[in-house]
Parts: C-alpha cells; structure tokens; sequence
C-alpha cells in the first residue's frame, strides 16, 4: 500500500492533467456515464476511459457497471486529503505573513525617522 506521501504525490499527478481536472469538474455536479463524460472532450472514448480508470486507481473516483454502462462518481475522502494539504501550507504562510506584518509594523516609517 502506498505511503500518505505517495498517495498525496499520486492525487496531485491526477489534478495535474487538463482531461482529468475537466472530469473531475464534471463529476462534482454529479454521477454520469463515462459515455457522457466523453462528450464534451476532444478524445476518443478509449482514451476518456484510460483517464478514468486512472482517476479510480487513484482513489479519485467510483465506477459502477449496470448492464452496459459504467456510471462514474467523485469520491469526495481523496479530495478531501488534498484539500487538508492546502489548508495546512495556507495556514502556515498566513502565520508567516502574521509575523512578518507584526516586525513590520514596528519599523519606523520615513517620517518617524527624520524626526529629531
């Protein structure tokens, strides 16, 4: 099994691609047939299908097959690792951008340092 590490590397290689974010985007509207996510994209439909197999293995998406159709949803936990990743990096610069706001304000300013 992968390390956290390794997974998080393995969602950001997903979110890197144009064809997958675009999936992506339109599975957060909700379930649909990978026939349909296919419609709107400039690839064949065994291309759209290597994307979303990619995007199940990484643990990006569900499928389902009923019948002939695979139907295909988000799976919001993996989103929500990536999502926890940025949350922790802006917290730590907002602390960063805190502290350096706070030296800064008890710089003199031009004015205050002509002053005899």
């Amino acid at each position: 099994m992968l390390n956290q590490s390794d997974h998080l590397d393995q969602l950001f290689r997903m979110l890197a691609d144009p064809t997958r974010r675009a999936i992506l985007d339109r599975l957060s509207r909700g379930e649909t047939s990978v026939g349909d996510l296919a419609k709107p994209l400039d690839m064949s439909l065994a291309a759209v299908v290597q994307h979303v197999q990619a995007l199940e293995e990484s643990g990006m998406i569900r499928t389902r097959k009923i019948g002939r159709v695979r139907t295909c949803r988000i799976e919001s936990a993996a989103l929500g690792q990536v999502e926890k990743w940025l949350a922790e990096r802006r917290a730590m610069w907002e602390r960063h951008f805190d502290l350096l706001g706070a030296v800064l304000a008890e710089m003199p300013t031009e004015n205050e340092k002509e002053k005899p």
